[in-house]
Parts: C-alpha cells; sequence; structure tokens
C-alpha cells in the first residue's frame, strides 16, 4: 500500500496546502479518502489515475472534506467512465449528490452505488481476499468516522526449487500458500515449511478524520502499520482544539504511542500556521516516528 497526500489543510487552502484527500493505493485500485475543494486537479497534478479509483470514502459532512465530490463524479462521466464506482459515506450525502444532479439535469455514465456509512459503531464495510476496510466512530461536532484499511496477507510464499525437488504439482501451489501440506500418492507426506517461508503480513493503514482527542479509538488503530491522525493545532493552542472538536500534534503523539503503531503521520493543519515543521518537532517528542505530511508526497505504508 502506499499513500498520497492530496490535501492536508484544514478549512480554509493556505500556503499552497488544499483541503483534506488522499489517495491509497492497494495494488492496481485506488481508494479516495475524503474529497475536499480541487480534489480532482490535486489527482491530476500528482498523477494518479482516475481510471483506478474503485472507492472513495467520505469521514463526514463539513465542506472541506467532501466539497470536491460532485467536481470529480461528474468529469469521470464527461470522460466515459463505465466501470461501477462504490461511494462509502454518511446517508445524508446521498440525498446531497442527488438534489446536485436533478438541478443540473446531469446523468452519468456509470454506476454510483452509494453505501451509507454505520453511525456510532465499528464496522467493517469492504471485506475482499485482497482488502478489509473498517469504519469506526471519532468524536466531532457532527456524526465522523475513521477507517482502517487492511491490505490482506497473500500467504505463505513459494519456494519454486524446493516445490520442484520434492515434485509438488503447480495445481496445488495455492494450497500450499494456505498453509497445507502435500501428500504424494504413495504416501509421502511434503510439510509445508519445507517448500514456502513466510509470506509477507497483512499491512494496514489508520485514517482518523477530525475528532477531538479521545482514546476510544485505539482499539481500532492498535499496531497499525500508519496512522494518520489530524493535528489542526499545536500544544499552546489546546484551548481551541478543544473548543472545536480538533486534536493538538502532542495528543496525537500519546494516541500513537499508546496504541503501539508503526508511523505518525500528521496532517489537517489550520491556516493560522504558514509551516509544518513545529507539528513535527512536537509530536517527536513523545512519539520518534512522527512525519508532518507533506502534499504530494507519497508514503508507504
Amino acid at each position: 500500500m502506499k499513500l498520497t497526500i492530496l490535501g492536508n489543510n484544514s478549512a480554509l487552502p493556505a500556503y499552497g496546502r488544499h483541503p483534506t484527500a488522499q489517495a491509497l493505493q492497494v495494488e492496481d485500485q485506488v481508494l479516495l479518502i475524503d474529497c475536499g475543494e480541487g480534489t480532482q486537479i490535486q489527482l491530476d497534478h500528482y498523477g494518479i489515475r482516475w481510471r483506478k479509483l474503485t472507492h472513495i470514502f467520505i469521514s463526514h459532512l463539513h465542506g472541506d472534506h467532501y466539497f470536491g465530490l460532485p467536481g470529480i463524479l461528474t468529469t469521470m462521466s464527461l470522460l466515459g467512465r463505465t466501470t461501477p464506482l462504490h461511494l462509502h459515506a454518511p446517508k445524508e450525502l446521498e440525498t446531497i449528490l442527488n438534489a446536485i444532479m436533478k438541478v443540473a439535469d446531469t446523468h452519468l455514465s456509470y454506476e454510483l452505488q452509494f453505501h451509507p456509512l454505520v453511525e456510532n459503531t465499528a464496522t467493517i464495510i469492504i471485506d475482499t481476499p485482497l482488502l478489509e476496510v473498517m469504519s469506526f466512530p471519532v468524536e466531532h461536532r457532527i456524526t465522523c468516522h475513521g477507517f482502517v484499511f487492511k491490505q490482506k496477507s497473500k500467504g505463505r510464499k513459494l519456494l519454486p526449487e524446493k516445490c520442484r525437488e520434492h515434485e509438488v504439482p503447480t495445481y496445488f501451489f495455492d494450497r500450499l500458500k494456505a498453509g497445507e501440506h502435500y501428500t504424494h500418492k504413495d504416501g509421502r507426506i511434503i510439510h509445508n515449511e519445507w517448500v514456502t517461508t513466510e509470506g509477507p503480513p497483512a499491512k494496514r493503514y489508520a485514517y482518523c478524520a477530525d475528532t477531538l482527542f479521545t482514546t476510544s479509538i485505539i482499539p481500532y488503530i492498535k499496531e497499525v502499520d500508519l496512522l494518520y491522525h489530524e493535528s489542526t493545532y499545536l500544544q499552546d493552542n489546546l484551548e481551541k482544539a478543544q473548543a472545536r472538536f480538533h486534536t493538538t500534534a502532542t495528543q496525537a503523539a500519546h494516541l500513537a504511542l499508546e496504541a503501539n503503531v508503526g508511523k505518525l503521520l500528521l496532517g489537517h493543519y489550520s491556516s493560522r500556521y504558514k509551516e509544518v515543521d513545529p507539528f513535527q518537532i512536537e509530536a517527536a517528542a513523545i512519539f520518534t516516528n512522527t512525519t508532518a505530511s507533506i502534499e504530494g508526497e507519497t508514503y508507504d505504508v
């Protein structure tokens, strides 16, 4: 999995930073996480191919997280998209989009499949052989969701030379990956560990959208490989963060530490800050493996 930051500012675009949007690449699929104003421009600017876009996830209905959505949906239609697109979002967004399409007399060239998010409870919203996605509640002024994306393991790694040496037929390879032993017709058992090694572990990325500092999310983000957590303010603006249901860089670092995540990525900066280095410095004093996200950068999960 690779994560490209398309926008990492909060409500107001400022200092070259755009409202929230991220592109998560999982093998040959692209997943769009939130869709602030100008997201379609950012996709083009950073070379993210919309034809590979399969799912869009909207965390909540504050405008800086979804105002770019009507534009990208209609643009893909104008460019002739025919493959279905899945939209996972608060239920009210379906009414909003239908109203926009109706007054504009717009008919999409593809099927837009709307999946309303379940409020106030953690829910598995995608479960395929490649990918599992869970939504979970965070604490904001309105209903808001975080997401955990899990790229599933493909199983054990084959050792081709050992497979040939032990005469394991190719039709059995998938079962070897699943951990099975192979039994020859003469009764000889080829133990799985003779012809395979441990495969790459499943990778997990957690996205925590706008939220008040809360330890209630720790069970969902525990030990993820990469955690993106909003850090709208620095700690000297703690009261403002609390009043507006946001988090500081210091608080995000405490969560990363307690949840034992692999790496912390900060974002959703207030437009009051011109530079983002202070966010990294503040958080890294508590959780060392911290990076202040930069637009256009791609991060391995």
